[in-house]
């Protein structure tokens, strides 16, 4: 086997010497031989198509390479990537404030008696679906399009074809959105933002006027204040509008977005009147919420989606601000628990937790105008003072005979005056280090009554238009439509009456006032207490 081997290997050597070629050519030009071969086998019309057939490949080829874009620079990349980085920011934070829905929806029915509990749960899930269509159609262009001091003009319905090239920033911004042209964002991410927003500010009438009113009337009402009211006022502070311009600031809505929806739910509970049995002889009758469990719940998320609520105005991914406010608004929520706490202890005998729950809402809804402005200390300064406010406000309605089930009127719309006029109070100033653009320093930390002078004039604005609107809307409603329930229809529970379903089917059902066990401070439970019912 060897030598034939070795000799078959010799015939091969003197064949290729033979022919005078290199070893290595030999192969190739073999190949070329039948390659031409097989071409002459060709008729005439294919083999006239080859050399066409090789111009057309050589021309897509380098059509290929003069088509390729050049290599993007460092600086494009990297304001590439903040623009993606950002604008996840903003969704996330968006998507928190979006669960917010959730907190509510539980607060508010935990709160309320049993027999309302899928009422409570129904306008707090279909209220942001009518928000994001109201908000889309008409709100957010009324809001936040080049307009006059008073409120958008440029456009931008259903935002359909809308001029807009953001993420754009500053005076590279071209569009008919100016007042956001500081967060470089895509388009829809600002919309989805302040989408959220405009939900939390109609989701907050809804525990005010729980238990009595008709549901359609309600969600009509949610309509008109989202597609109207909310983007008016709105539009005088975060549109560029006239209080913007006479300096008032607000950072995250504790008047754009919480005492808007305050003095709307404060004029619907007002309207409806108080739920039967409510006041008698001149006193409160308790009417405990039947679930204290997910009211806590409730509490708890909203506290979550505060993280998003304040940190995410920033609305672009700065890590200084961002813990900052976020440290600032924990640190709020804590000690207006705290405060309500204690309080409600002094004040009413018992820790109340219905008070407790109000009192971290109230701490958080305080610091959200001035998060972003404040130091820490001064943020638990007022989260304490809003603490304590939340509970004598809670009395003040009842004694005033509003009734509102959750204290809604008393968080956000008190408080929400309160943190507003804070900013006045307490800001750091743009010298200080801790911001480079916002309001001049408060009263309190060296700076004079300006600030504070703005503050109160944009309270007084915002609450004024939001009454007049809030009524009109009110009015209307109840004289085309009437805007209560039958006094049987609210005996028997608006869930058999509005829905026709039960939340507990099968459970046990509650009984009548007079089986009720209270105590001293069963009267002022936050507007709703969550107290033992004998069964």
């Amino acid at each position: 086997m060897i030598k034939m081997t070795v000799g078959k290997k010799k015939s091969k050597q003197f064949r290729r010497e033979s022919l005078d070629l290199p070893a290595k050519s030999f192969t190739k030009v073999n190949r070329f031989q039948k390659l031409q071969r097989a071409i002459a086998r060709l008729n005439p019309s294919w083999q006239a198509s080859i050399p066409l057939a090789a111009i057309i490949v050589f021309m897509w080829g380098y059509a290929a390479v003069a088509q390729t874009p050049a290599a993007p620079t460092t600086e494009e990349q990297l304001a590439s990537l903040k623009v993606g980085m950002d604008t996840m920011w903003v969704m996330v934070t968006g998507m928190l404030v979006f669960f917010m829905n959730a907190g509510f929806g539980m607060l508010e029915t935990g709160f309320c008696r049993q027999k309302n509990a899928v009422n409570v749960l129904s306008k707090n899930l279909i209220v942001f679906a009518l928000s994001t269509i109201a908000f889309w159609a008409i709100g957010f262009a009324l809001m936040f399009s080049n307009g006059n001091g008073f409120i958008g003009s440029s456009g931008g319905f259903f935002l359909w074809n809308v001029a807009d090239n953001s993420p754009a920033t500053g005076d590279a911004y071209q569009g008919i959105f100016t007042a956001l042209n500081w967060t470089g964002v895509p388009l829809n991410a600002k919309f989805f933002f302040q989408l959220v927003f405009a939900g939390t500010a109609a989701t907050i009438v809804s525990g005010a006027v729980a238990e009595r009113i008709k549901f359609l009337e309600f969600l009509i009402f949610c309509l008109l204040l989202v597609g109207i009211a909310y983007p008016i006022t709105g539009h005088w502070i975060w549109g560029g509008g006239w209080l913007a311009t006479a300096g008032f600031w607000d950072f995250a809505g504790s008047t754009v977005v919480h005492s808007v929806g305050g003095w709307a739910a404060l004029m619907g509970a007002a309207f409806l009147g108080p739920r039967m049995g409510r006041y008698r002889d001149g006193d409160t009758v308790a009417m405990p919420g039947h679930n204290m469990s997910i009211a806590t719940l409730g509490c708890l998320i909203l506290w979550l989606g505060w993280f998003g609520f304040n940190p995410g105005s920033t609305m672009a991914l700065d890590p200084n601000a961002i813990s900052h406010i976020a440290i600032t608004t924990n640190t709020a929520g804590a000690f207006g628990g705290v405060a309500a706490t204690i309080t409600a202890w002094l004040y009413l005998g018992k820790p109340d937790l219905s008070m407790i729950i109000n009192g971290i809402l109230a701490g958080l809804v305080g610091v959200t105008a001035s998060c972003a402005w404040v130091n820490v200390p001064n943020s638990a300064i007022i989260g304490t003072i809003a603490g304590i406010l939340v509970v004598f406000s809670v009395t003040f309605f009842d004694n005033l005979k509003v009734d509102d089930p959750v204290g809604a009127t008393s968080v956000h719309l008190v408080c929400g005056i309160w943190g507003t006029l804070a900013v006045g109070l307490f800001a750091d100033g743009p010298a200080t280090g801790l911001y480079t653009a916002g309001p001049t320093a408060g009263l309190l930390v060296g700076g004079g009554f300006g600030q504070l002078w703005a503050q109160l004039v944009g309270v007084i604005s915002v609450g004024g238009m939001t009454v007049l609107l809030s009524t009109i809307f009110w009015v209307a409603l109840r004289a085309l439509l009437g805007i209560r329930v039958s006094p049987a229809e609210e005996a028997e529970g608006l869930d058999i009456g509005e829905h026709g379903m039960e939340a507990y089917t099968g459970f046990v059902k509650e009984t009548s006032l007079e089986n009720r066990s209270e105590s001293v401070y069963d009267r002022y439970a936050g507007g709703s207490g969550g107290r033992t019912t004998k069964l």
